[in-house]
């Protein structure tokens, strides 16, 4: 059985094409998202109790490899899963996206953490389209003066800032959305992670077409594991590790 670390796009796809090889998989979701789009096979949600309880649940389960496809930011479980699988000599894959590359026209300014990002804002912008999650808003909190249209998936819990619009809405999104988003709202400046992919990448786009600039904050760093891009490599590689 292979064990595929999920809650993105890719992991659903990668499940998805698992199941239709005929190899057995289990996706494992955090249980953070309330209505999460589910992939084909055996789903479990929750966290495992940190490395020991992953160690214990893969030998369970009898785990040929694992692939963390977990998204970008997801840094904990990452890793659990590397420190789990060096202790089990299970093979373990990173499905990584790639982030997202610069292009003419755009003005971002990269920062390491959210509250990097906070204390960037003042000088670049009032009214902020933020899209950062919701983990993390705390450190948007004591921006006071300036107003924010907080998109996320799920309600965020407090503190949020004082001054805000909250929209519950998930991708993927187009220009010709994000661009009346913009405008409806005023929106003179977008702040974002650098999550990759092409689901979320229109408010970068809109944001380029309107001449606004674009606080990113960065990924971070990943235990050290095999990394592919495509979820078509990482199933070659689990076919493999699967017999």
């Amino acid at each position: 059985m292979i064990l595929v670390l999920g809650g993105t796009a890719e992991a659903r796809q990668l499940a998805d094409a698992l199941v239709a090889n005929g190899i057995a998989v289990t996706s494992s979701l955090a249980g953070r998202v309330t209505n999460p789009r589910l992939p084909r096979g055996e789903v479990r949600i929750g966290g495992f109790g940190g490395a020991t309880g992953l160690v214990e649940w893969m030998r369970v389960h009898d785990v040929k490899c694992v692939v963390d496809a977990t998204h970008p930011f997801a840094a904990r479980i990452s890793e659990h899963a590397a420190a789990a699988c060096a202790r089990t000599g299970t093979p373990l894959l990173a499905l990584i996206r790639p982030g997202w590359s610069e292009r003419p026209g755009d003005r971002w300014f990269w920062v390491g953490e959210p509250a990097a990002a906070a204390e960037a804002i003042p000088a670049l912008g009032s009214r902020v389209l933020l899209t950062t999650g919701r983990q993390g808003l705390a450190a948007f909190a004591g921006l006071d003066q300036t107003w924010f249209l907080i998109r996320c998936v799920d309600r965020p819990e407090p503190p949020l800032p004082p001054r805000h619009e909250l929209l519950l809405d998930r991708g993927p999104y187009t220009l010709a959305g994000e661009l009346g988003l913009i405008d409806a709202h005023r929106i003179d400046l977008v702040v974002t992670k650098d999550s990759g992919g092409e689901h979320t990448v229109a408010k970068l786009d809109a944001a380029r077409q309107r001449g606004l600039p674009v606080v990113i904050v960065r990924r971070p760093a990943r235990p050290e594991a095999q990394r592919v891009a495509t979820v078509a490599a990482a199933l070659d590689w689990a076919r493999f590790h699967a017999g």
